[in-house]
């Protein structure tokens, strides 16, 4: 079980890892201005006085956001080198220590095996409720060495890849938000649905 969750956890697609990356990037660059913007506030001033630091940064801020936009607009090709260096920005702080010995292959087999660690896990995480919250599920992978620095949109996303119907409003404990209900995981899975397909009409 252990050995299946590690190698579930493991397998990430490219479209993984570049919103992974996106993430990351926007995140850095928006931290970073902000802590810019935050740096220009005086200390040794109080009231208007000492805001007008960070409110001089936002304007140079606002000034170089039009003059990109007005460079661009003249030279609409500059689109392809921005979506290039983001593009290789993202898949480079998208990738995780886990791909470099990521080496199974992605077959049917493995993703049907996959499948059922999964919901193994996602069912003992319940317990007696009736589903349970992909932040849960997230923090149990952490806990145990897995996925550590991924979001719970990058656990929506593979679990999305191997089927497994996700809900904006799982209510556990009261709290409504994104998580796996008991009933999805109980039903026929789509592989065992097209395996009974034809002995259901061989039979008729």
């Amino acid at each position: 079980m252990k050995r299946r969750l590690a190698l579930w956890a493991a397998r990430t697609t490219a479209a993984d890892r570049l919103a992974r990356g996106s993430a990351a990037v926007w995140q850095r660059h928006t931290d970073a201005l902000t802590a810019w913007v935050r740096a220009g506030r005086r200390d040794d001033l109080t009231g208007w006085r000492a805001a007008l630091g960070p409110a001089l940064r936002l304007l140079v801020l606002g000034g170089l956001a039009y003059a990109a936009w007005a460079v661009v607009r003249a030279l609409p090709w500059l689109m392809w080198l921005l979506a290039g260096w983001w593009l290789r920005a993202a898949w480079k702080a998208g990738h995780t220590p886990d791909e470099d010995t990521d080496d199974a292959p992605a077959d049917g087999a493995s993703s049907a095996a996959d499948q059922e660690a999964l919901r193994g896990l996602l069912l003992e995480l319940m317990g007696e409720g009736s589903g349970v919250h992909l932040r849960t599920v997230l923090a149990h992978l952490q806990a145990h060495g897995q996925w550590e620095g991924r979001t719970v949109t990058d656990l929506r996303l593979r679990l999305a890849r191997l089927e497994v119907p996700v809900h904006r409003s799982v209510k556990v404990a009261g709290v409504p938000t994104w998580g796996v209900r008991r009933r999805d995981l109980e039903a026929p899975s789509p592989a065992a649905a097209e395996e009974a397909s034809p002995a259901s009409s061989t039979a008729a």
